[in-house]
């Protein structure tokens, strides 16, 4: 190599050092508006102080459980928009929370802990196979509680209003629990919405309904199998539990039955033909009503008032049928017979917003036009089917929508 070919490398060497070095040092042009975005995540936690020292939360306390949070998660605020409960078909829904892997360790679960849900449901009232339910769908059995931190995760939403004041609220809640010494600020971790836990609680349901079954002192949905049931179970019974009564059945209806009449007394459904899958008897009385979740056609179920019980945990119509029929599989039960209409036309967000905008103009529908299904717009559609003498399923379906918009 020539000396010139030598010198030439060298600078060539020496410009891309210097290059990086200024790369190194180099303010990237994001970089100002994250740092007043981090000023203000700061003034905001500073704000909370007063109000946290009011609900007797120490100056320690405080500062403990605040430690290293900086700046809000960046990730939390795209989640906001979607929750698999209400945006996938229930069909779609039901796949995941009641496989035959979950069921199965839902089983091998009932075994192992079999004398802590017994005494459980001897002091709640409340069946050992809702509770494994709902621990399933929850945490996988307390295998998935969440790796979120709550504070950091309760901070951003609550510094970005996300549905007002709530998150501001549960992030005291979450502090006063620190105060209270149940969990340390490093263990207190969840989901990205702030729910904690083998439960899924959020801090204000924690504060109300959870227990310390074990008797250890502290109530403790992460790592105490015991607490996290228990508190299941107590928190259902508060909600109204009926002990003498399921959560719903999955029915067959005799042909030519009349869905116009979908509220009676199990023994009036009884009397019209409609029987079990299952093969037993239904209940010789109790309230109940048809739940047909994917048309006339899909499967069917008669639900009784427990399943707005189980809506009370969860306000999803999808959760609800997931715990209710991961609790009938656990305990032996069968699989739904009925096929899903799975290829059919939905509707979407905007398809049931207009649903229910068409059906609040005939004094059918009273509430917000959120794009949920759920009791309310299950039972205007129903009213809306059987003024106009269509199969009165409760089911919102493309077909209806154009059905109500084709008559201004």
């Amino acid at each position: 190599m020539t000396t010139l070919l030598r010198a030439a490398l060298a600078l060539c060497v020496l410009l891309a050092t210097e290059s990086r070095a200024q790369d190194a040092v180099r303010v990237p042009a994001t970089a100002k508006p994250d740092i007043a975005a981090n000023a203000s995540f700061r003034s905001f936690i500073d704000a909370l102080r007063p109000d946290a020292e009011a609900r007797g939360v120490s100056a320690a306390t405080f500062d403990a459980a605040f430690r290293g949070v900086s700046s809000p998660d960046p990730g939390i605020l795209a989640k906001t928009t979607a929750q698999g409960e209400f945006g996938r078909p229930v069909w779609d829904y039901l796949v995941g929370a009641v496989s035959t892997g979950r069921i199965a360790k839902g089983r091998s679960q009932a075994a192992r802990l079999s004398g802590t849900l017994s005494a459980i449901e001897a002091r709640t009232g409340v069946p050992r196979w809702i509770i494994l339910a709902f621990w399933g769908v929850e945490s996988d059995f307390g295998a998935s509680g969440g790796t979120v931190p709550t504070i950091r995760a309760l901070a951003t939403l609550a510094q970005a209003r996300f549905r007002g004041a709530l998150f501001r609220n549960e992030l005291l809640d979450a502090l006063t629990i620190l105060q209270r010494g149940d969990i340390a600020p490093e263990a207190m971790k969840g989901s990205w919405a702030g729910a904690m836990g083998q439960t899924q609680f959020l801090p204000s349901t924690f504060l109300k309904h959870a227990v310390d079954f074990d008797g250890d002192g502290h109530r403790d949905i992460w790592r105490s199998e015991a607490d996290a049931l228990a508190s299941i179970a107590g928190y259902l019974q508060t909600l109204g539990w009926n002990r003498d009564l399921s959560w719903g059945y999955a029915v067959t209806l005799p042909g030519g039955f009349d869905l116009t009449k979908y509220r009676a007394d199990l023994s009036d459904f009884a009397k019209r033909g409609v029987r079990r899958i299952d093969g037993e008897a239904l209940p010789a009385s109790g309230a109940a009503s048809l739940f047909l979740p994917g048309g006339s056609g899909g499967p069917v179920f008669l639900i009784t008032d427990n399943f707005e019980v189980i809506r009370g945990y969860n306000t999803s119509d999808s959760y609800a049928l997931a715990v209710g029929h991961l609790a009938d599989r656990l305990a032996g039960g069968p699989a739904l017979a009925a096929p899903w209409p799975t290829g059919a036309a939905r509707l979407d967000k905007p398809g049931l917003q207009a649903l229910q905008k068409g059906l609040a103009t005939r004094n059918l529908y009273a509430g917000d036009a959120d794009g949920r299904a759920g009791p309310k717009l299950r039972e205007a559609v129903r009213q809306y089917q059987i003024k106009e003498g269509l199969v009165a399923d409760g089911y919102a379906t493309p077909a209806l929508l154009e059905h109500i918009t084709a008559r201004p």
